[in-house]
């Protein structure tokens, strides 16, 4: 089996080696090639992916390329995790939206469109060369925003699923809490990528005992402090929202908060310096504390469980995964991509039912996916007039002022990556 990661000169990268290593059995890799643009990243990351490998005794093979279409080639499954613009235009993408009022984020907002218009062209042409070299393989993306990105990939015929670790996340930390082993913690994940809720914790499989009540009431200021949101409003609920939900239940205050401190993007950048001259040291041979604190947490058994169901019999038969809609939710467009637990084998992923929403989530849900309708649109034809139909639409913005305003320094910070600019 080989399998190719587009992006390989990431940080994140041996988060996701050591998973390949511990989870041999369940996706056996014989080859691993690692594509990336930046040779110097893609020299020291996969020489601590190597050193991984042979303490843990895998046998695979791991080797580099700057060249994307040497490196797809004969790939059995290809793992998007790039990132158009670096740090730096991620850092931009949580900056100046806070010049207008709005939130500053780079998967939401006006943050998450310059995002995808930077991207979307670029997965594409990645897909199109992978079709050419191998039109069997399956595209994994994990590269942000990960809905609009898969729907762009599905949208143009590819054999794509869209995954995020955001469900991982929650049923590792439910498990933890309930004190079970989380194979055994089935979620009823309901949404969009980055805006979901977890309706129902279930023990054993879809079909299983719903213990979220027990949750909220024995660990629910655990749970409120991990999302940042008041005890009170999860009560309310009922449910467990996406911490992503938060730029919307509580946009202002997150405003005033980023306006306080240096960006994500700052952290993360000083953060992935640290890692690289770590990732350097020939004695290092297993990933470093810090890695957990840059993200991805669990990204790599959510990417192996996925793999191995898309290409034989190992991974888990339901997962939560981003595809189409196909009637799941009857409110949305049967091409709009959802994030919820699906079926997924060698065919691809099917959607398992989903009960009638609350409106509460149903609305929000619609009128985000409108807004990625007009956001791919114009990640597609570009335009600044598509660009502004995009920001207007989208809950977090929705004022005329705002959306002009933020269109205009949207195009001024990403003009080198937009080609109709």
């Amino acid at each position: 089996m080989k399998l190719a990661v587009v992006g390989g000169g990431s940080t994140y990268t041996p988060e996701l080696i050591d998973g390949f290593a511990r989870l041999r059995d369940t996706l056996p890799i014989e080859e691993l090639v690692l594509v990336d643009p930046a040779a110097d990243r893609l020299e020291l990351v996969s020489g601590l992916a190597r050193r991984i490998f042979a303490k843990q005794d895998h046998a695979g093979k791991i080797t580099t390329t700057t060249d994307i279409d040497a490196g797809v080639a004969g790939a059995d499954a290809v793992l998007l995790q790039l990132r158009v613009g670096g740090q730096a235009a991620r850092n931009q993408d949580e900056t100046w939206p806070l010049e207008c009022g709005c939130v500053g984020q780079e998967t939401t907002g006006a943050g998450g469109l310059a995002k995808a218009l930077r991207t979307v062209p670029v997965v594409l042409d990645i897909a199109e060369r992978v079709r050419r070299t191998n039109p069997d393989a399956w595209i994994i993306d994990f590269t942000n925003p990960v809905g609009i990105v898969t729907r762009a990939l599905l949208q143009a015929g590819h054999k794509a699923v869209g995954l995020c670790n955001v469900a991982i996340g929650f049923q590792r930390k439910f498990a933890r809490l309930l004190e079970v082993e989380p194979g055994r913690v089935h979620l009823d994940h309901v949404g969009l990528n980055h805006l979901s809720w977890e309706l129902g914790v279930r023990l054993g499989g879809p079909d299983g005992e719903n213990v979220l009540p027990k949750l909220l009431a024995e660990h629910g200021d655990a749970i409120a402090d991990d999302l940042h949101m008041p005890r009170k409003l999860v009560d309310r609920l009922g449910v467990v929202p996406s911490y992503y939900l938060r730029y919307f239940y509580a946009h202002d205050e997150v405003v005033r908060e980023l306006g306080t401190k240096p960006s994500r993007a700052a952290e993360v950048a000083a953060m992935e310096k640290e890692l690289l001259a770590m990732y350097g040291d020939p004695a290092l041979d297993e990933k470093p504390e810090l890695l957990a604190r840059r993200g991805g947490a669990f990204y790599s058994e959510a990417a192996v469980d996925l793999a191995a169901s898309l290409l034989g019999d190992g991974g888990s038969p339901v997962q939560v995964v981003n595809t189409y809609n196909n009637g799941t939710l009857p409110f949305l467009p049967d091409d709009a991509v959802i994030e919820v637990q699906a079926r997924v084998g060698r065919d691809g992923a099917t959607p398992l039912a989903v009960p009638a929403l609350d409106p509460l989530y149903a609305g929000l849900i619609a009128n985000v996916t409108a807004y990625e309708d007009l956001a791919l649109e114009a990640a597609l034809r570009g335009g600044r007039d598509r660009v502004f139909k995009a920001l207007l639409a989208h809950p977090l913005i929705g004022q005329f002022d705002y959306a002009e305003g933020l269109t205009d320094r949207l195009i001024a910070h990403n003009r080198e990556h937009l080609a109709w600019a």
